[in-house]
């Protein structure tokens, strides 16, 4: 079988001495980044194995699923979450529709989570069907690198088996890690909190990122008393400071009790539950605390320093452009390289990394305007640049256009929550370099504008587009004052 492959930036021929290889490609990691890795290498020709810890729905180092992260305990259980938590303020708003509803409307915790479940065991079917549907190999165990082209997996049952592999891919993502306080066995992660046997009617969240808003929202959805303590002035940290401030307006008009620049020091079990004490000697109980403090890439088991690959400090991969280590035969790809840690991301660098090894086409991941959504309720979603990085990057003067509205929904349900949509604009180009849009169904309108801005559309082609109406998508493109424009100001130079 003919196969080319990419050896030091050249394409190359199969040799004799490649063919003693048990595969052409091992992956560790059956995420999304490893699963699509392989099916494309293999469709390429390659022959390839994988190996994946048992399914479960919460991790550890013993178990995760075919799916990963994404589909088992992450974006696709996280989703049917907020579509439920969704409802409850949805059920408000149609009264004033018309819909005479009764007051004692119930929601039944145990009954989503089961339907959430099934879900993701559909999912975990369906990967493993994607693999045996382009032959792939799927062992079931934890692997790990022993050598350059050696690959070990150890099995359910404790056995190790060992393959040799002319090529090895990392795809082992990221797993949640908690701040190390008094008490912190007491709280969870995300991956507890998307399996939760009871409902928590009072729920404490530490953290001021996506995860940390989305369950947020997702509790506070249902009916739980939540508080959410985050470091910062505002959440969402490196996101755009104005959508920021219309997020914490908007989880505060929910009725979720923000606490700003504010950490917790200490969680004590009690019999009414879990007391938490924060950074300013404040006393709060909880049913649950949830960690949302960040993730750390999962690559600590895979005797990587061992065989001499390189990692950064916080335990990342350190990998080129093309997604190879410092090991010519060893490549990684997703949040076990801590480049940008987006399951779409992952799947792009996979398809990158099968095109260039096999495909005879080396390709390097191209991440400029990659769109991406927090499902907070409403939602936020961007591309491109926020304003203030357009500002930091700038070589010329910056226009910034935005639209503020009270979506017509809401004029009828009288819910006072506020929609914010904005573009950002090269004055000396025309072209649109950032959209951000913080309103019901941002992220699904926020797609389609991320490949107007992929294509190098200007605010020209944006004012030309004719509108879709009545819908607050039409904003986007009958934005045409300019909200202010921010003088260029030179960087001054140093001879340092």
């Amino acid at each position: 079988m003919g196969r080319k492959m990419l050896v030091d930036g050249e394409v190359d021929k199969a040799t004799a001495e490649e063919a003693n290889y048990d595969f052409d490609l091992f992956v560790i990691g059956a995420g999304s980044g490893g699963v699509r890795a392989a099916r494309f290498s293999s469709n390429h020709g390659a022959k390839v194995g994988i190996c994946e810890l048992p399914f479960h729905p919460i991790s550890s180092e013993e178990i995760g699923g075919v799916g990963g992260t994404c589909v088992i305990r992450g974006c696709v259980p996280k989703k049917i979450l907020v579509y439920g938590a969704t409802y409850g303020g949805e059920l408000e708003d149609a009264k004033n529709y018309g819909w005479e509803i009764n007051e004692n409307v119930d929601f039944t915790w145990k009954k989503l989570l089961q339907k959430k479940t099934d879900e993701i065991l559909r999912l975990n079917n369906i990967y493993k069907r994607l693999l045996a549907n382009a032959s792939v190999k799927l062992y079931e165990g934890e692997g790990r690198i022993v050598g350059p082209n050696d690959v070990e997996v150890r099995q359910i049952d404790g056995t190790k088996i060992s393959y040799t592999a002319k090529h090895i891919l990392i795809a082992t993502g990221s797993r949640a890690q908690k701040p190390n306080i008094p008490g912190h066995e007491l709280a969870i992660t995300s991956d507890e909190a998307l399996s939760l046997e009871e409902f928590p009617k009072r729920a404490v969240v530490l953290g001021g990122g996506y995860i940390a808003v989305e369950f947020a929202s997702i509790w506070r959805g249902m009916g739980a008393t939540v508080d959410l303590f985050f470091r910062k002035e505002l959440p969402l940290r490196g996101f755009d400071d104005e959508m920021r401030a219309l997020v914490a307006r908007n989880l505060e008009g929910r009725g979720i009790n923000l606490h700003p620049q504010t950490s917790l020091t200490q969680l004590i079990k009690t019999d009414d539950g879990i007391k938490v004490i924060s950074s300013h000697g404040e006393e709060f109980m909880a049913d649950v605390v949830l960690f949302a403090t960040g993730r750390n890439p999962n690559t600590k088991r895979l005797n990587l320093e061992a065989v001499g690959v390189e990692l950064d400090q916080a335990g990342a991969v350190k990998v080129d452009e093309y997604s190879r280590t410092n090991i010519p035969s060893i490549w990684a790809v997703g949040d076990a390289t801590n480049r940008i840690n987006l399951t779409p991301v992952a799947l792009m660098e996979a398809s990158c990394f099968a095109n260039t090894v096999f495909g005879g086409k080396p390709t390097k991941a191209d991440y400029s305007n990659v769109a991406c959504a927090v499902f907070c309720i409403p939602p936020l979603a961007v591309v491109g640049l926020s304003e203030e990085e357009a500002v930091e990057q700038a070589t010329g003067d910056i226009l910034v256009f935005t639209s503020g509205f009270n979506p017509m929904k809401n004029t009828i349900s009288g819910r006072q929550e506020k929609t914010l949509m904005k573009l950002i604009v090269d004055e000396k180009t025309d072209k649109v370099i950032g959209a951000s849009m913080c309103g019901p169904d941002a992220a699904e309108i926020m797609q389609g504008i991320a490949i107007a801005l992929k294509c190098g559309a200007t605010k020209a082609q944006f004012d030309s587009t004719v509108g879709i109406h009545p819908s607050s998508a039409e904003e986007f493109v009958t934005m045409r004052s300019v909200t202010r424009r921010i003088a260029y100001k030179p960087k001054p130079k140093t001879n340092l």
